[in-house]
């Protein structure tokens, strides 16, 4: 018989408490130096334990061989009359006291901002490198073209005049020039029109070419500017072969025309991205990485006021306030040291592992996922996710977001050493290149040729990098080369 009577039971569970602590721990690692930079602005104006450290050059670096790389925690220089911190780490995942009331607690504000998405999406118009960057992922599937892309995008000039060479740009990233020149010449077209050429003859060209008007005329007119501005009517006539009448039209047209196309959006520039790490290459090859100084917030507890503070009769409400503004402080200062340390970690592995790609080029990245950064640091994968968040690294090659090195694996043959699905686009990208009208590869034919290289991959994904590539199937590709050239 089943007893209705009310009883008493007790039972005892684990569970990780999210403590306000923790959450800040977290959200201090997956923002980028700025947004930190911001975060303790705001908490020196608020926390009165807090002082910044003023006049510090001692920022955490690493410098290591290609095959060995290993971080040193960063060092602080004490101002006077402040100390380092003291504070107990473990406070944050056994503590349930707010370091922040909801009423005032900046980390409360970044999980609910409380404004509606139209608020948000109309705080200010979109820039044009924004806007570039969306077109550039909307266009190009190959991460490769896409990397180049966004390089060019990081290059232009405030009129959108892009000054420095293909090849010079091919030989900073370890790629072909025809390749850099066949991007730049589709992000031509990107709107508005005209931007990425070098010159102004070049930029008004591409824009009547979009408009269907680039005949040999108006191309004469555009190779002799220097004529139309010194108003050398006669001497135009001549080289374009066209009456007055028509030369009237045709410069009206070039007027009508945008000379600096990259001034066209009203809303300010984008700033250009600021690397978190530093990376630059010794003298003896190896490589050392440092924290950008600039951006990296440096902060102390100020014991000194608190002493003075304590001293003298007062109230408990106002011990009670002194105490936790002195644990947020010390909480504050040990988790910026901890975000710093664990991001140069974070980094010299990633570096260590894609040695190939920083010496010879985007074609020698290598497979790499989060997990083999996480075991090698024994780190959990979504820490190594939140550090590689928002991060990017100034390196010989460019300034790249450390996400940009984690590439999917493809299986070797028999247990062989397995390859980067870059790589393979690459070399997909290359057999299509190289075909003629009398030998189109199918998808099978590419599976068997690549399967003979020792890499074990299926029909399908030889299908997906290929549409992801934007490359036509063999049909269309066979129809194409087999019709006749006019």
């Amino acid at each position: 018989m089943v007893s209705l009577a009310p009883r008493l039971d007790f039972r005892q569970t684990q569970q990780l408490v999210m403590t306000p602590q923790l959450r800040q721990a977290i959200k201090l690692l997956q923002s980028s130096n700025l947004e930190v930079s911001a975060f303790v602005e705001e908490e020196l104006e608020r926390n009165p334990m807090l002082e910044r450290e003023e006049g510090s050059v001692a920022v955490a670096a690493t410098q290591a061989e290609p095959d060995c790389f290993e971080a040193a925690s960063s060092s602080t220089m004490p101002a006077e009359g402040a100390a380092p911190i003291e504070a107990d780490w473990s406070a944050g995942y056994e503590s349930g006291e707010a370091l922040y009331p909801s009423r005032g607690g900046r980390m409360d504000s970044w999980d609910e901002d409380g404004r509606s998405l139209e608020e948000i999406a109309g705080e200010r118009p979109r820039s044009l490198r924004e806007l570039l960057a969306e077109q550039a992922r909307l266009t190009f599937g190959d991460s490769r073209d896409r990397f180049i892309a966004g390089q060019m995008i990081a290059l232009l000039d405030p009129a959108g005049r892009l000054s420095v060479t293909d090849a010079a740009i091919a030989g900073a990233l370890g790629c072909e020039e025809a390749v850099v020149t066949a991007v730049r010449r589709r992000m031509q077209r990107f709107d508005p029109p005209g931007l990425f050429c070098a010159d102004l003859r070049e930029c008004l060209a591409v824009q009547l070419a979009e408009l269907n008007r680039l005949d040999p005329a108006m191309q004469a007119l555009l190779d002799n500017l220097e004529m139309l501005a010194r108003r050398d009517m006669a001497g135009l006539l001549r080289v374009c072969g066209v009456d007055a009448e028509d030369l009237s039209g045709m410069i009206a047209e070039i007027r009508r025309l945008n000379p600096k196309p990259g001034a066209v959006t009203d809303g300010e520039q984008a700033p250009l991205v600021v690397p978190d790490v530093l990376m630059r290459r010794l003298p003896d090859g190896t490589w050392q990485l440092e924290l950008n100084p600039e951006t990296l917030p440096r902060v102390l507890v100020n014991r000194g006021f608190h002493a003075t503070a304590q001293t003298g009769s007062r109230s408990k409400e106002d011990k009670a306030f002194l105490a936790e503004k002195l644990q947020a402080a010390n909480w504050l200062v040990r988790s910026l040291e901890q975000r710093a340390n664990t991001i140069l970690r974070v980094a010299a592995e990633i570096v260590r592992r894609q040695e190939g790609f920083f010496r010879h080029g985007v074609g020698h990245l290598r497979p790499l996922i989060l997990r083999d950064v996480a075991d090698e640091l024994g780190m959990h994968e979504s820490t190594v996710s939140r550090v590689t968040a928002n991060k990017y690294i100034a390196t010989p090659r460019g300034t790249l977001e450390l996400k940009y090195f984690f590439t999917t694996a493809i299986a070797g043959m028999r247990g062989g050493e397995s390859f980067s699905a870059e790589a393979i686009r690459h070399r997909i990208r290359d057999m299509v290149n190289a075909e003629t009208a009398e030998d189109v590869l199918s998808d099978d034919a590419i599976v068997e040729r690549l399967r003979a290289e020792g890499v074990d991959i299926a029909r399908r994904t030889v299908a997906k990098y290929r549409d992801a590539l934007r490359i036509p199937s063999s049909v269309q590709r066979k129809r194409e080369k087999s019709a006749p050239v006019l």
